[in-house]
């Protein structure tokens, strides 16, 4: 092994040491994550590196330098446990599906006694039945399940994706760079090189919180070191101020992101069924404002921080009843009842 490494040439060698680096999707991946990371330390080490009264504050108030360099810290390891995450693929959840399915049948089998002979009681238990193979499981239970979620009379071949040749449940979309279908889909970030959906929304969404506060937090530190040491060294002063402009515009896009994407918790959607409302089958029929999958701006919010159990999990279209309860307009007395909100 040895040898056959040293005869690899220098870059096959490296793909021989590092497989991950043999993938083009996942080497350019890995890149951006560590021009990312190399971001942040730039930023960090310059303000640290220039500002005097900034390292004086490691002596005088070192629980406020403690509490930013935490910042910086938890948002990188945010950032890292948000892309490591996986946003709840389709596949995944038929997996899940046909283990309980599995599971439930064997404790059923295993209750009833398949003979009793001279006293002895017999139990049976298919073992062979793991789950691991969906064909195995039947693969007609899970297109059951998922059908019951839309209106009655709704075509399989419509959802049935033409990639991974599965049954989307309401909400999922394929991606094409993934190469899967994903649960409850919002987008496919670029920069952290998943998808974010059902299972890593939240964990997406803390992380913005978190990288907003950093470039606020740091942007006042440059503004604060930019006024107490204008016209000393005009060359540090005008790499200080470049810095900050990028920053601005950073603070402005992360501001942007976490409004737009804390409108879409409260009212329950995604950045999918928003933009591309009219190329979704079953929102086609649906009014603008009314929201099918809403359940109210506080229980919505529960729902995405707490009580969300499984990334596994799928809701169901609402019936025809529901909305046309979904869209008459609020009134005053809805308005004090919270109707908006519960």
């Amino acid at each position: 092994m040895t040898m056959m490494s040293c005869c690899l040439p220098s870059r096959d060698r490296c793909f021989y040491v590092f497989p991950c680096l043999s993938d083009p999707v996942r080497r350019s991946t890995l890149c951006l994550r560590l021009a990312l990371v190399m971001l942040h330390l730039l930023f960090v080490g310059l303000l640290f590196i220039f500002n005097q009264d900034f390292r004086d504050k490691f002596k005088t108030q070192p629980l406020y330098t403690s509490i930013y360099f935490l910042l910086v810290v938890a948002t990188l390891v945010q950032y890292f446990f948000t892309s490591g995450s996986t946003p709840g693929y389709v596949i995944d959840a038929m997996r899940e599906f046909a283990k309980t399915e599995a599971s439930l049948r064997a404790s059923e089998t295993s209750k009833q006694p398949a003979s009793s002979k001279n006293g002895s009681v017999v139990v049976t238990i298919d073992k062979n039945r793991s789950g691991d193979n969906i064909v195995g499981n039947n693969p007609m239970n899970w297109t059951k399940l998922v059908m019951d979620m839309y209106p009655s009379g709704t075509s399989v071949r419509t959802y049935t994706c033409s990639y991974c040749n599965v049954v989307q449940p309401p909400r999922a979309k394929h991606c094409h760079d993934c190469d899967r279908c994903v649960l409850q889909f919002d987008h496919h970030c670029v920069w952290l090189g998943t998808c974010i959906g059902q299972g890593n929304h939240c964990r997406f969404w803390w992380y913005i919180l978190e990288e907003t506060a950093l470039c606020i937090w740091t942007g006042i530190l440059y503004i604060e070191y930019l006024q107490a040491s204008f016209e000393k060294a005009w060359l540090v002063d005008v790499i200080m101020i470049i810095l900050l402009s990028i920053l601005s515009i950073a603070l402005i896009f992360l501001l942007l992101l976490l409004l737009f994407h804390s409108y879409l918790i409260v009212t329950n959607q995604t950045t999918y069924e928003l933009v591309r409302r009219r190329r979704i089958p079953y929102m086609r029929t649906i009014p603008e404002r009314v929201y099918p999958f809403s359940k109210g701006a506080c229980r919505n919010l529960y729902n995405f921080c707490f009580a969300r159990t499984s990334i596994y999990a799928m809701e169901p279209l609402p019936g025809a009843h529901e909305l046309e309860q979904m869209s008459v307009p609020y009134t005053c007395l809805d308005v004090l009842k919270c109707r908006c909100c519960c």
